[in-house]
């Protein structure tokens, strides 16, 4: 009998050997290709890892370049519903923003000076993250400071700013006629970007 609890234990401490050792090795193994670094090396770690992709249609539906962009439907300031898919067959530039946010502030004139320019080619649908804001009108006020005509969208649950992975204001995506998202940009964008950025897309 004790013969057997020896064997037993033995088994035991020779499984949980093999079981550590194995393991070591598949954190080691993990933990290669990244190693500290820059933030910036950090930055395009992030940008490679996958982002979670449904199939739509034959159609991938993401957030990387050549995805097609995630449909969403909001309310404007004046009450009008826009979905993005509505755009198809026109040039979108859908900027996520908010009233409080300087950045966001110092491209809101270059972004009106390009609508003004190019509202034929192109559309801009400006999210507005609504949940952040004071007020409502406040939103209304920046609104008439900055003598906006494009649309301005309430996102009033933050759910497309969570959809399209806004962690940082003012985001933004460029998406193509057929819906396809050609690029994404993380803070405030110049007339002279805008139009280059835009002039690339079909």
């Amino acid at each position: 009998m004790k013969k057997v609890i020896v064997s037993v234990i033995l088994l035991l401490v020779l499984g949980w050997t093999v079981f550590d050792t194995l393991s070591d090795s598949q954190h080691q193994d993990s933990g290669q290709g990244r190693k500290e670094g820059s933030l910036d090396e950090l930055v395009v770690a992030i940008d490679q890892e996958e982002q979670p992709v449904r199939e739509t249609e034959g159609e991938s539906v993401g957030l990387g370049k050549g995805e097609v962009a995630p449909d969403f439907e909001l309310v404007t300031l004046s009450g009008e519903k826009i979905a993005l898919s509505d755009l198809r067959g026109k040039k979108v530039i859908l900027n996520i923003w908010a009233s409080w946010c300087p950045p966001c502030r110092a491209e809101m004139p270059d972004m009106q000076k390009f609508y003004e320019r190019y509202q034929e080619e192109v559309e801009i649908l400006a999210v507005n993250l609504t949940e952040s804001e004071a007020s409502l009108e406040n939103v209304e006020q920046f609104v008439e400071k900055y003598e906006l005509t494009f649309p301005v969208l309430l996102d009033e649950k933050s759910e497309v700013a969570a959809m399209y992975q806004a962690f940082t204001i003012p985001t933004s995506y460029f998406i193509d006629s057929k819906g396809i998202i050609q690029q994404k940009i993380v803070g405030p964008m110049s007339y002279d970007w805008m139009k280059e950025a835009a002039n690339a897309m079909e």
